[in-house]
């Protein structure tokens, strides 16, 4: 079954250049970071050197872009960066990119490669649908503080992704929620790829995405869906 994702008309007014593509896949076997899945972090880490030359990550221009998204609803972007201009700094920093589990290391490799936010939830459990609304500040945060479970509410205005229960990740793609992060133990998952430009990338990696999971979970169903424009 397809999960269902969809944009609210505010978040469209506040970003019409956004864009995303979701990647869903079922069947796949995860497990602790290899040799493997650490190569690929390291290639990463070199592509985008290679890419920004001299420029600092929010100096190219999709970076830029997410910045001014941000700034728009109200966040800082200095402050809270996007997934992918924060992953990026930490790839070109001495300590390198964090290794997860082998999904997650596959998907921050993809997000840093080619400079897009990516995010990657297990779709057992996604209560409902999926939505990118800009919050009322009620909604539930579930998260860990001080090493504890907390529970913690968006920002009235902010943009957040969320599904029945409550937001799955804070300021657009930020900081993720434990309850539906990827685990060891996921099999069936939901990548999603998003953009602030019209040709910022995302159908070529989202086709390295996928190329990638089936290569790391020989056997897996994998599909792509077509790149969806925040006013379609």
């Amino acid at each position: 079954m397809t999960l269902t994702l969809t944009v609210s008309d505010e978040v469209r007014a506040l970003a019409p250049g956004f864009t995303h593509v979701a990647v869903q896949a079922r069947g796949l076997v995860n497990g602790p970071s290899d040799e493997a899945s650490s190569a690929l972090l390291d290639e990463a880490a070199r592509r985008l050197r290679e890419r920004l030359g001299a420029l600092a990550p929010h100096e190219d221009p999709h970076m830029a872009a997410w910045r001014d998204a941000y700034t728009a609803f109200g966040a800082k972007p200095s402050r809270t960066r996007n997934s992918a201009e924060a992953l990026a700094r930490r790839a070109l920093a001495d300590g390198g990119l964090p290794r997860i589990n082998r999904l997650v290391d596959v998907y921050n490799a993809i997000s840093v490669a080619h400079l897009i936010p990516v995010g990657g939830e297990d779709t057992d459990r996604i209560a409902g649908s999926m939505r990118l609304v800009r919050a009322t500040g009620d909604e539930p945060f579930p998260t860990v503080a001080g090493g504890e479970a907390a529970v913690e509410h968006p920002d009235a205005g902010e943009v957040v992704w969320c599904d029945d229960e409550g937001v799955t990740c804070r300021r657009w793609n930020w900081r993720q929620g434990v309850r539906t992060r990827l685990t060891e133990e996921s099999v069936n998952a939901l990548f999603l790829l998003e953009g602030m430009a019209p040709h910022c990338g995302l159908e070529q990696a989202a086709a390295e995405l996928a190329e990638l999971l089936e290569k790391v979970s020989p056997g897996a169903r994998v599909t792509v869906h077509a790149p969806v424009a925040a006013g379609a």
